[in-house]
């Protein structure tokens, strides 16, 4: 498998840059830290449908996954990727097929739902937990801030925490910072090598937390920065290794 990996990370660092980001559906996205109403009469897959904008390429892969009832029926929190990661994930696996001379895909269904299922479930947690339920951390000052373990809905350890930014006050010529007083922001992180749990984190910053449907908490990551799976060399593998087709 390593070997495949690297395989996989030397084809892709060629085109990476000019892909990571970048989305097959034609959506505008925001970044809007606006408060809202976090109450929806209705389950985590209800809630996700209502969004279109945000996750309706999140409600395809959770179908393709076959786990509509975990997020209707299930007491879970769960850490929702934006469409726009999972729209970057799959250009960089269509780079990876064409420069290495085998079909691209055109529709999520060609890859298998064993994929969409392992990836899926490291987003998601048994039970529910919200912002002030989590521990601070500071990737700066682990042995002190160090976030908590949590294990995912497919026995993955991942790492989650609150970030307490600094406090910036006065006018730039006599500005003041309060370390750890400013506004507090929920992070997710992937761990690649547990033999090293306090390195290589791969994080995910939350952009809106404690969105409560009926069946549990949601918190939409940032849609910037972020891969579905985490690594898209991970996602990429495991694609190749089930089959790519219908």
């Amino acid at each position: 498998m390593n070997k495949n990996i690297n395989h996989i990370k030397a084809c892709l660092v060629i085109i990476a840059a000019a892909l990571c980001f970048a989305m097959g559906c034609k959506k505008d996205h925001y970044i809007d830290t606006g408060l809202t109403n976090p109450k929806f009469n209705g389950s985590i897959m209800q809630y996700l449908e209502s969004k279109p904008l945000h996750f309706d390429t999140l409600v395809q892969v959770i179908k393709l996954a076959g786990m509509e009832d975990v997020f209707k029926k299930e007491n879970i929190t769960f850490f929702a990727p934006p469409d726009p990661s999972i729209g970057a994930t799959v250009k960089l696996l269509n780079a990876y097929l064409y420069i290495s001379g085998r079909d691209t895909i055109k529709t999520l269904d060609e890859v298998k739902p064993k994929v969409w299922k392992e990836m899926l479930s490291m987003y998601i947690f048994k039970g529910t937990n919200r912002l002030k339920d989590y521990r601070q951390v500071d990737t700066l000052a682990l042995d002190t801030y160090s976030g908590q373990g949590y294990t995912s809905y497919n026995d993955r350890p991942l790492n989650i925490g609150v970030i307490f930014n600094d406090a910036v006050n006065g006018p730039a010529e006599n500005r003041v910072t309060i370390k750890y007083a400013g506004y507090r922001q929920l992070m997710i992180s992937y761990i690649p090598d547990l033999s090293k749990p306090k390195s290589f984190w791969i994080n995910a910053p939350v952009a809106s937390s404690d969105i409560n449907p009926d069946n549990g908490i949601v918190h939409a990551l940032r849609f910037t920065n972020h891969f579905f799976g985490f690594s898209p060399f991970n996602f990429i593998n495991l694609a190749i290794e089930n089959g790519i087709g219908k």
